[in-house]
């Protein structure tokens, strides 16, 4: 029964609680330092080319593309490098990153001026050259996603289906010109004849907004969202948007991907930040944040060089409240976000979020037994069955979990929020995917 539910009807009725929606972005001061990490996007770490005691400026290139899947990285100050060593991200992983005492005065390196583009290929170089990555969560490198030559319809992906965070609706409100010059740009020079804005409906004013500057824009509509998240998981927005499915497996044989059926995804902030690349000449350098919670003193969208440390955020936004116990950071949304085991870690060119939850809030709910109802599976925009994939992850069987498609599970959250027993559904599943990827690395199977 529930396999026969649309993805879009599919999803959890979560609160939206969009507190900053109306708060202009704040500028945050200049850090006395930045701690910039080599690996801030799916694929090859970059290689550093500064040496400690090295002079930057903002846009000096300090991290070189590992591969064709990786993406450069860029100073987001100017100052001197204090030095180059391992980092432990917030996630556990290891990886280099850059330290850089700043100078206060973010001098702009000479170097960054506006690209010729005249084709599809100074457009790729182009956005190599910004160190553009999937900067709404994913950091997939921008480039990879637009070297399809089968695409006919760009996805603007705006829908921002998570709750608390708004850095999506603000870029709308605030950089409504760089959007549609990053999508006119991409629309132009991929060829590509449809782009399709999806915005989910709680936000009124971005659509009229988008509607207003698309109007006479050949090709490019806007299409309002359910509020049901994950409206803005990619297979999802595919199908409300467009009507087609993206396939369980593709033609590679790996589970299907929207340019399987045409389409290409770009979150709304990362096509701005291409058309003010496009402008400027300046990398990717910045990241607006939704800092919220019942802890934080100033909720607030704030904009911060990349690498700033959660620590130095939270004091710009006032620091924790008075008598109020910090209980939990978690960098990202509530759903998709994770928790952060303290404030020393940097922001990513892929954060868009810092919540600051109370000892109160961050309380989980004792779980209580599985009484099999079902609603885990009707919640889950990939159709999954999370009962059946816990029991083979329970017993490690590989067939099964590779017959359930557990490597499909995008772990959106929404079978733990609609769990009435409030059993730890996504966890579980993260837990299986991991292991089952695991075993298919190992080539035995």
């Amino acid at each position: 029964m529930f396999k026969s539910l649309k993805r879009s009807a599919k999803g959890a009725a979560v609160p939206h609680d969009k507190g900053t929606a109306g708060l202009a972005t704040v500028q945050m001061p200049v850090p006395d330092r930045v701690v910039i990490p080599m690996s801030m996007h799916i694929g090859a770490p970059a290689e550093p080319t500064v040496q400690k005691g090295d002079t930057v400026q903002v846009g000096t290139i300090i991290g070189k593309a590992g591969g064709f899947v990786s993406a450069n990285i860029y100073s987001s100050v100017s100052g001197t490098v204090e030095g180059i060593a391992p980092l432990r991200m917030v996630n556990g992983a290891m990886t280099t990153a850059v330290t850089i005492k700043t100078d206060g005065a973010q001098t702009v390196d000479p170097a960054c001026v506006p690209p010729t583009v005249t084709d599809k290929a100074s457009l790729m170089a182009a956005v190599q050259n910004c160190g553009l990555v999937g900067v709404g969560g994913a950091g997939f490198p921008t480039h990879v996603k637009l070297a399809a030559n089968t695409i006919d319809t760009l996805l603007i992906n705006a829908a921002e289906c998570e709750p608390y965070l708004t850095t999506d609706c603000r870029e709308m409100l605030e950089c409504s010109d760089t959007i549609i010059s990053g999508i006119s740009a991409v629309m132009k020079y991929c060829d590509i004849p449809h782009c399709i804005i999806g915005i989910e409906r709680n936000k009124p004013e971005c659509i009229d907004l988008m509607c207003s500057l698309v109007r006479k824009m050949p090709g490019v509509t806007v299409k309002p969202l359910p509020m049901r998240y994950p409206q803005g998981a990619e297979k999802t927005l595919v199908e409300t948007c467009t009507g087609r499915e993206v396939p369980q497996v593709g033609p590679s044989g790996k589970p299907g991907l929207p340019a399987d059926v045409g389409c290409v995804i770009m979150n709304v902030t990362s096509v701005s930040t291409l058309g003010k690349y496009l402008k400027t000449g300046i990398p990717l350098v910045s990241k607006r944040l939704t800092v919220e919670g019942d802890a934080i003193a100033k909720p607030q969208n704030i904009e911060v060089p990349i690498g700033t440390m959660y620590s130095d955020v939270i004091a710009a936004c006032g620091g924790i409240k008075e008598d109020v116990p910090l209980g939990k950071i978690i960098f990202g949304g509530p759903m998709m976000g994770g928790a952060a085991p303290g404030a020393d870690f940097p922001v990513l060119k892929q954060n868009n979020g810092l919540l600051l939850l109370s000892k109160a809030a961050a309380v989980l709910p004792e779980p209580s037994a599985c009484i099999r109802c079902g609603r885990c599976i009707e919640a889950c925009p990939m159709g999954l069955e999370p009962v059946a994939i816990a029991e083979a992850f329970n017993n490690k069987d590989f067939d099964v979990l590779k017959a359930r498609c557990v490597d499909l599970c995008v772990a959106c959250g929404s079978c733990s929020y609609a769990c009435p027993a409030k059993r730890p559904v996504s966890q579980t599943m993260t837990l299986a995917k991991g292991w089952y990827m695991g075993e298919l690395r190992k080539g035995g199977k």
